[in-house]
């Protein structure tokens, strides 16, 4: 199986050469704001790069200086129909502009069989979803020879026990694995249907008040509370991914979540008075 970029060209560029100096300029200053510690679990928005590409290189920055793993699992928004189940790549390639990366099918079958029937096999369900695909440049410019386990999840209780399957099937596969979970926060205006606090620096105000709950929830280790958060508040597109993440990361040895950085689009490219803008964050553990 070859699973084709959809978004590149879009969310990111296509040409290789773009790419790769795109990525080196939001690392080198991501870098320059790692924090002390070794860490193997982040989160990272998925938005085009141009808004979230600075903020996803802050978490990549702080894994990279950790060492360098075998293989990412990467947990994944949900933004298309149908899914209504974890569901796993589980084999094949994923192309990006700056080659392709492998897929772990061994760690993959492994956390089909921990998660005992929570997480099915379906390569189709990533075939037109972008969350996990935005952030494999990343991977293969700063980890050429890893492997990964494209996992897509859903923002149902289930999460949390997906999650913890993902640690232990980590922990019986051996060698080093790093986490991601993909997901931007708030989506607040009216084009996104949702502007409890209408417009202008007060809704601003009010969004990233609504993300912090929900970060705060992620940084204790708080599975079940930053799932809670994300579905109640409207705080997160990858409910799912964000609470899978967490649960695997607390089972894996992670005592705390370090939250890098905490933004908008509208702080990213401000046009006007704050109306239509999504949230993205960085967190390490």
């Amino acid at each position: 199986m070859r699973r084709e970029p959809i978004v590149a060209g879009m969310f990111y560029p296509a040409e290789p050469e773009r790419c790769r100096a795109e990525l080196a300029r939001y690392l080198e200053d991501a870098r320059k704001a790692v924090p002390e510690g070794r860490y193997f679990a982040g989160l990272v928005p998925h938005a085009g790069w141009s808004y979230s590409g600075p903020t996803a290189a802050r978490t990549f920055a702080a894994l990279a200086a950790s060492g360098t793993p075998d293989t990412l699992v990467i947990l994944g928004a949900v933004h298309v129909w149908g899914v209504t189940r974890a569901a796993v790549f589980p084999g094949g390639t994923w192309v990006t502009p700056l080659g392709a990366l492998q897929v772990d099918q061994a760690l993959a079958d492994r956390i089909v069989a921990e998660a005992g029937g929570l997480v099915v096999e379906d390569p189709h369900a990533h075939t037109q979803e972008h969350s996990i695909e935005v952030q494999l440049p990343f991977v293969r410019y700063l980890f050429p020879q890893a492997t990964i386990v494209p996992l897509m999840v859903p923002p149902s209780k289930d999460a949390i026990d997906v999650g913890a399957a993902v640690a232990r099937a980590v922990r019986l596969h051996g060698g080093s694995a790093y986490i991601l979970g993909s997901s931007d926060l708030t989506h607040y205006g009216p084009r996104y249907g949702f502007a409890p606090r209408g417009m202008g620096a007060g809704a601003l105000a009010w969004a990233r008040e609504n993300d912090r709950r929900l970060l705060d929830a992620v940084a204790e280790l708080r599975a079940g509370g930053a799932l809670e958060r994300a579905l109640k508040d409207r705080s997160a597109c990858g409910g799912g991914a964000i609470a899978a993440l967490v649960a695997a990361a607390r089972d894996l040895g992670a005592t705390r979540g370090v939250i890098l950085e905490q933004t908008t689009s509208h702080d990213v490219h401000p046009m006007g008075a704050p109306s239509d803008f999504v949230g993205y964050a960085a967190v390490v553990f």
